[in-house]
């Protein structure tokens, strides 16, 4: 007992169930699937919040008629844009050095790391042409997904090809890439990969970096805004002609770039720019830098990056059978050239659409070198120079490729760092501010609705629970979300809730579906028949059990990749965390629970389950008693973790600048609240 906080009771146990759940079976059901008849609820829900956006984005841009308005809205697209990917670090010492250089028949390849932030190592490529001493035109070049990073064949390719040219091309390894993999265990002088380099690494990293505060997109456009301060210390490049050029997760750092750095003269982002609804009614996930926060939000699109750059001549590099919705390149071109004709310089954007697949191929290459080559006269050539790719060891600036071995720190460290200090400088906040700030970083609707809409299910008469009968209620939480309400009896209830007449309510707040859990999860079981004159609820909140969504890859659900991320990521987007979503959702619920009698209710939550439980015990002072079950403990735990296990869907960007899970609970502790952990 913490004195005066009420009963507050901690378990070591971790998040050892999750999973189990799903997998087990009971009372002889093991061959029913999960109930799930709203698989699209989520996704029709995030489309028209998109939609809605991006039509009220295109209604302003269609009143830019005049220069004027044209410079006002390159210029609010630009504070949008610092809104989004900002604030940016100090600049620290480059401590750049080359490591080796590698002479070939026209050109150099100088092998370089400099540090991007302190003892953070940023390798690349500089190609620089022989001969001629007058200042060249520089390139910075930034990669896609290839797990060799600028090794990669199309990317040797552009800078080669940019060299031959007559460019200095600078190619930088993505962070997760190439030499740059951040997680590595050393093993007697040589190094093992713990999490698989590209993607992978991105969304462990990147995902973890929102709880400080972080974007991990922001983090690649430092490495390449260092890059070219590097650059620019060379005599050999010419200030009056800098470009930047990438392909795919490239193309998004190109993008980005953009719309973030001002010393660009040039731009050619490669097989990313669409829109971001046609990604979403794709059903496209994108990785975590892919992705800007509240960005969406803002009123931002791919195109207002380009814009932000606007009149310098910039071409979107796309192609005819890309995921990248071909058709989001042509609406982004159509929107810039409007612009760029308002500003006067109608030919500074082009649209280049190449007739095969996904990639930096030779025609999209040949396409960027023409469009260069107008801007800076440099060449006259219409396609690619004949290319010689290098071996990968070839290029290693590290020792044995990874700058692992120079003790690199890694985007974790830097991670744990911050929330470690944020810890420090966070001060207690008293209940009524903890109330304030949550409901802000939460983002919860400002005016829920006193009646929520209920409708009410037929019979599934298949499920065997620790009642005899239940009924299901879809609790309409914000137009087009339910969130769905079982109710388990004893005698067949076909209609609405009846009063409680003074019961007691256990409301179970389930982990991935209440149907399974209410068949396997043998603590729940018990509690239900350890009660028999209490009213028991179960619910299971939107993207959870009933509103599964089905969307992304098949069967991606529980993938890192898959469709609870789509929907947790553009949460992030449309500055609509996930958990606040959720918590809106059941905090309905509890209004719908009370409009039917209960005043007394106890919440029994499981896993995913327990952060919105635990935010709605806090907004909501009906909650007698919390029962969190395989909980997070904090998200300051989370944070400084390398290795963990919650999914994005459960974070919340940002938090650990105001509060943690912790300071949630012993505010419900304080008033009387008893708390039990298991």
């Amino acid at each position: 007992m913490l004195a005066g906080l009420g009963t507050l009771t901690l378990s070591a146990s971790g998040l050892t169930v999750l999973n189990e759940v799903l997998e087990s079976a009971a009372n002889g059901q093991s061959s029913l699937s999960p109930l799930n008849r709203f698989p699209r609820m989520v996704q029709e829900f995030m489309i028209r919040k998109v939609r809605n956006i991006e039509e009220a984005a295109n209604k302003a841009r269609a009143e830019i008629d005049s220069k004027e308005k044209a410079l006002a809205y390159v210029s609010s697209v630009q504070k949008r844009i610092d809104t989004s990917m900002g604030p940016w670090p100090k600049r620290t010492p480059l401590n750049a050095r080359i490591t080796g250089i590698v002479e070939r028949d026209t050109y150099t390849i100088e092998k370089i790391i400099f540090e991007s932030r302190p003892g953070f190592l940023v390798t690349g490529n500089l190609y620089l042409p022989k001969g001629n001493k007058k200042p060249r035109p520089g390139v910075i070049g930034v990669c896609g997904h290839s797990t060799n990073g600028k090794a990669a064949e199309s990317y040797q390719s552009f800078s080669q090809g940019l060299a031959r040219l007559g460019y200095v091309c600078f190619i930088i390894d993505p962070i997760g890439q190439g030499e740059r993999s951040i997680y590595e265990d050393a093993h007697d002088d040589h190094f093992k990969e713990t999490v698989k380099r590209g993607v992978h690494q991105h969304l462990v990293a990147g995902n973890q970096q929102f709880l400080v505060g972080e974007f991990l997109g922001s983090w690649r456009c430092w490495d390449a805004i260092r890059a070219l301060d590097y650059l620019l210390t060379r005599p050999e490049v010419d200030p009056k002609h800098v470009g930047i050029t990438g392909n795919s997760g490239g193309g998004t750092q190109t993008t980005w770039l953009c719309g973030v750095e001002r010393r660009w003269t040039m731009g050619a982002p490669a097989c990313f720019v669409t829109t971001f609804s046609r990604n979403l009614q794709n059903e496209l996930p994108a990785d975590t830098e892919q992705c800007p926060p509240k960005a969406i939000a803002l009123g931002l699109d791919h195109s207002d990056f380009l814009a932000a750059m606007a009149p310098k001549p910039v071409v979107i590099l796309a192609k005819e059978r890309d995921f990248f919705d071909v058709r989001g390149a042509h609406t982004a071109y159509a929107r810039l050239k409007a612009l760029y004709t308002q500003l006067g310089e109608p030919d500074n954007i082009k649209l280049f659409v190449g007739p095969t697949d996904h990639g930096y191929s030779q025609e999209n290459r040949e396409a960027m070198y023409r469009f260069f080559n107008g801007v800076t006269g440099i060449s006259s050539a219409k396609t690619e120079p004949t290319i010689t790719i290098e071996k990968d060891e070839t290029l290693y600036c590290a020792p044995q490729g990874k700058v692992a071995a120079l003790s690199s720190k890694t985007v974790f460290q830097f991670t744990k760092q911050k929330a470690n200090a944020l810890e420090e400088r966070r001060k207690a906040l008293s209940k009524e501010g903890l109330l304030s700030v949550s409901k802000r970083v939460l983002n919860l609707p400002k005016n829920p609705s006193p009646t929520p809409e209920f409708n009410i299910l037929r019979d599934q008469r298949s499920r065997s629970f620790p009642r005899k009968y239940f009924t299901t209620y879809t609790v309409e939480t914000e137009p087009g979300v339910r969130a769905i309400v079982y109710r388990l009896a004893d005698e067949r209830h076909r209609s609405r809730p009846p009063k409680t007449q003074g019961k007691k309510t256990i409301l179970y707040v389930s982990h991935q579906s209440s149907d399974s859990e209410l068949r396997a999860n043998k603590s729940l079981i018990e509690l239900i028949k350890a009660h028999p004159n209490n009213e028991v609820f179960t619910v299971d909140l939107r993207g959870i059990g009933e509103s599964r969504p089905d969307t992304a890859n098949p069967d991606s659900y529980l993938s890192p990749y898959g469709s609870d991320y789509l929907y947790a990521i553009h949460g992030i987007m449309l500055n609509r965390p996930y958990p606040g979503q959720r918590t809106h959702d059941l905090l309905q619920v509890l209004q719908f629970l009370k409009n039917h009698g209960a005043d007394e209710i106890s919440i029994y939550a499981n896993g995913w389950g327990t952060i919105p439980a635990t935010f709605a015990a806090l907004h909501n002072e009906s909650v007698s008693s919390l029962t969190l079950q395989d909980n997070l403990d904090s998200f300051h735990g989370l944070a400084t973790t390398e290795h963990y296990k919650w999914p994005l869907s459960s974070m919340v960007s940002g938090v650990l600048r105001y509060f943690d899970l912790p300071d949630c609970r012993k505010a419900i502790a304080s008033r009387g609240t008893e708390i039990r952990i298991i």
